[in-house]
């Protein structure tokens, strides 16, 4: 059976169907869905058979008294539940309207941008919406994007998507900057010492125990290829963490280094709390901008931050 078209589907579907979809995610069974409802089971069972001819594939599988999505349920559930929550921020943004408010903006940033340009986009944008609220998640960038496909973000600051990947297909990446690598160290570290700022041979690097990030981050993958490229093992008994507040606290008490955004590694060091080592990476992290889901539309004030985040480098 051919896909429906995006005109089929919005002449098929009716937004009674999105709740009762919504419904079954939540409450497991078809019965307790059309309870929840306010429906009779009959009436929820045609609705659910109209949808999956609208969509032309079956929903479900039924799993002794309950229902378990198929693949292509659990993609229209994705896209229904972004459907919801960009009603609930309509709601929200019309609730505060009269009162004088500018609704909420919902941001996912990797650790890495959250402190500059993000930072400062944030204090230009409430100088001109000072009731706008606003949330800054700070996480990976695969779990960010998650997050806003499932429209629980308006926009992230990550990293840019593997080309040829689902996430490169569905947002719309623009480059901000460049990010290089520190290698970060207690500040009364030995090998401080030892080195007396000159240039550190990656082999001398082994003996001291190192902390990774987790595995799947961008960061980790440049970590690895530098072992490779020495054609040096991984160390064993590794410490990982993608957390820079744990980093800092291990590293700093301890013998341990850690490779860490050269932005975040020079907070800490105005600090106090660590040192940098005198030594550059081969490889560095892919290029990290502004996502945007490619199918939703661009608020003003949406529209008001990336036009920040784009020109917080030159102050403009």
């Amino acid at each position: 059976m051919s896909t429906p078209s995006t005109e089929q589907l919005l002449n098929r579907l009716r937004l009674r169907q999105v709740a009762l979809l919504l419904a079954i995610s939540e409450f497991k069974t078809l019965r307790n869905a059309a309870s929840r409802l306010g429906m009779t089971q009959p009436a929820a069972s045609k609705m659910l058979r109209e949808l999956e001819d609208a969509f032309g594939e079956p929903l479900f599988e039924r799993v002794g008294r309950g229902l378990r999505f198929t693949a292509t349920g659990d993609a229209v559930l994705t896209a229904f539940r972004a459907l919801r929550n960009g009603i609930a921020g309509l709601s929200r943004e019309l609730h505060e309207l009269p009162l004088g408010g500018s609704g909420r903006l919902l941001i996912g940033s990797i650790s890495a941008t959250s402190s500059s340009p993000l930072s400062d986009a944030t204090i230009r944008l409430k100088q001109r919406y000072p009731l706008l609220s606003v949330e800054i998640h700070v996480d990976t960038s695969d779990r960010l994007i998650e997050l806003l496909r499932a429209g629980k973000l308006d926009l992230v600051i990550g990293r840019m998507p593997e080309p040829g990947s689902r996430a490169s297909r569905d947002c719309i990446f623009r480059p901000i900057g460049e990010e290089a690598l520190a290698l970060v160290c207690a500040c009364n570290h030995p090998a401080l010492r030892e080195i007396q700022k000159k240039k550190i041979r990656f082999e001398a690097l082994q003996h001291y125990p190192w902390i990774f990030p987790l595995h799947g981050s961008p960061l980790r993958e440049v970590i690895e290829q530098e072992f490779h490229s020495h054609h040096v093992p991984l160390p064993q008994g590794l410490i990982e963490t993608s957390s820079f507040m744990t980093i800092t606290g291990l590293v700093a008490q301890s013998e341990m280094i850690a490779a860490i955004p050269k932005s975040v590694a020079a907070v800490f060091a105005r600090h106090g709390l660590l040192r940098s080592l005198p030594y550059t990476f081969t490889n560095s992290l892919s290029p990290w901008g502004s996502l945007i889901f490619a199918d939703r539309p661009v608020s003003p004030i949406m529209q008001t931050t990336l036009n920040l985040l784009h020109t917080a480098d030159t102050g403009r």
